[in-house]
């Protein structure tokens, strides 16, 4: 595996991303029956913003850095809280960025559980040091679709499912789709907070397509556009399909996606997208 996220740690792709968990992990929370957290990808668990991989890209910047320095107007920053919270919580200063992993635990309570898995050796290493002893976690290397099959559906029957691939493999969108497929028979009401990159909309399209022949009642896409897509170029648009969401949340996205895509923009090319697949 090539794929380092230490060098976009902290990006536009992490802010929306990490933003709709913390609110999908802070409605799971409204209720006292224990949740499972899955993380298929889990990365290692805390970033050095400082680190030579951080500075040589700089795209924290252009992402975390400008949230950390702007308030959005009074809506967005209510439903910004919950992933400011974490940020405040574990990473005070600012020169650090927490990952998934690190996210989910913060939300977790005594009653509630996680699966981590990681396959790259070294990240794996990292995510264990990040997390530490924890009795309420599982920590795994383990391929991603293979904990994903194996893991689904969870004792807890509550729960969320995120699956955050590297997409360095040509056919990541059919491996992706085909988990979904598989949770969609194996556990049909669990969420699901699955992240893209767009760069070949054509791909991103028949990937839509095969969500919707899932049996999922319910599939919400929510895109970011910082900047124009080039397919050689620089990450400009990333998406999340998110499965059996909230009841609350496609409006609170409706609300949040302007400002923060304007905030996030490289140049006036600002714009979002929010459409239910299927349901509501």
């Amino acid at each position: 595996m090539n794929y380092r996220h230490s060098y976009h740690a902290g990006n536009f792709a992490d802010v929306i991303k990490h933003a709709v968990l913390a609110r999908i992990l802070a409605y799971l929370n409204l209720k006292d029956a224990p949740f499972r957290v899955i993380d298929t990808h889990a990365g290692a668990g805390m970033y050095d913003l400082r680190s030579h991989e951080a500075t040589r890209t700089g795209e924290w910047i252009e992402g975390i850095g400008r949230l950390r320095e702007t308030r959005l107007e009074d809506a967005a920053e209510a439903l910004l809280a919950p992933y400011r919270e974490v940020l405040e919580g574990l990473a005070p200063d600012g020169d650090r960025y927490p990952g998934s992993p690190v996210i989910a635990r913060y939300f977790l309570r005594e009653q509630d559980r996680a699966s981590f898995n990681e396959l790259h050796e070294a990240t794996f290493d990292d995510l264990k040091a990040a997390l530490g002893k924890d009795d309420r976690l599982a920590v795994n290397r383990l391929d991603g679709y293979l904990a994903w099959k194996a893991q689904v559906p969870p004792a807890e029957r509550r729960g969320l499912v995120l699956v955050d691939p590297p997409f360095e493999v040509q056919d990541e969108f059919a491996h992706l789709a085909g988990g979904a497929a598989m949770m969609a028979r194996k556990w049909p009401t669990g969420v699901g907070l699955f992240w893209y990159p767009i760069k070949n909309t054509g791909a991103v399209a028949r990937f839509e397509q095969l969500l919707r022949d899932t049996a999922f009642a319910k599939v919400l896409i929510a895109e970011l556009h910082v900047d124009a897509i080039e397919a050689d170029g620089p990450l400009a648009a990333c998406g999340l399909a998110i499965i059996n969401p909230p009841y609350t949340l496609h409006d609170e996205l409706a609300a949040l996606l302007p400002p923060l895509s304007e905030l996030l923009a490289r140049r006036d090319v600002a714009r979002w997208r929010l459409d239910w697949l299927k349901g509501p």
